[in-house]
């Protein structure tokens, strides 16, 4: 159990996957919050990941890739299967998932959906991926192979080259 419960932790926990968590000061004015994140945490921003909420054909799914890469939309469109993908608005990303934009978690969603997470991410090997813990500075390090288990994501190439 965490003294940090966030429905992200709740599920690891209800799944026994073991993770830690990590806190930083959130400042919603930076340029790049992901970075700041790495940076704030003095960890490899190849192995601290961002989620980003998408619709493909107007299907909710999950994107999880590192902080310092962009997301391609035909690329994700491909990954699921379907024709076109567009960023989810602001408030259907925060209805949809349970979680404030700058706190989404691919863990313990609301309304749980497709996840794919990007291939750099696996292939880097980091022995753990720093993802999103379901709040605003709040983060957990997950070993890749429990992160993929836990949101029974598919992993695909995903980010612009």
């Amino acid at each position: 159990m965490t003294t940090h419960q966030t429905p992200a932790t709740l599920w690891l926990d209800a799944l026994s996957i073991p993770y830690t968590l990590h806190t930083y000061a959130y400042d919603s004015s930076v340029d790049r919050l992901g970075i700041a994140a790495a940076q704030a945490l003095n960890a490899d921003p190849k192995a601290v990941l961002k989620t980003l909420m998408v619709k493909v054909d107007g299907i909710p799914a999950c994107i999880v890739l590192p902080v310092e890469y962009d997301m391609n939309f035909t690329r994700i469109a491909q990954a699921l299967n379907g024709r076109k993908a567009k960023m989810m608005q602001r408030a259907d990303a925060e209805s949809h998932t349970g979680y404030t934009i700058g706190g989404v978690s691919p863990f313990g969603q609301k309304r749980p959906c497709r996840v794919v997470f990007d291939q750099r991410a696996i292939k880097e090997q980091h022995p753990h991926l720093i993802i999103n813990a379901g709040a605003r500075g709040l983060l957990l390090s997950i070993s890749p192979t429990d992160a993929l288990s836990a949101s029974n994501a598919l992993v695909a190439d995903v980010t612009s080259p």
